[in-house]
């Protein structure tokens, strides 16, 4: 990812519960074609850089069940 992940206005899953997997994304940096994710419990750790394609069939899938809890 070419921009600094301290610089981007990062946004938390409507998903993300008190102290359970809390994910962020940086939605203004989909207009370049990926998607930074990253654990906020861990701002200054690594960021996932997704493309915007992907990410939103992840969404389409999680949306639809198609994933379940272990």
């Amino acid at each position: 990812m070419t921009t600094d992940p301290r610089t981007l206005i990062w946004s938390k899953s409507s998903y993300s519960g008190n102290g359970g997997s809390c994910v962020e994304w940086a939605p203004a940096q989909t207009t370049t074609g990926i998607v930074p994710v990253r654990d906020s419990k861990n701002p200054d750790g690594p960021v996932l850089s997704v493309p915007t394609r992907s990410f939103a069939e992840f969404i389409a899938g999680v949306k639809s069940g198609a994933f379940f809890a272990a």
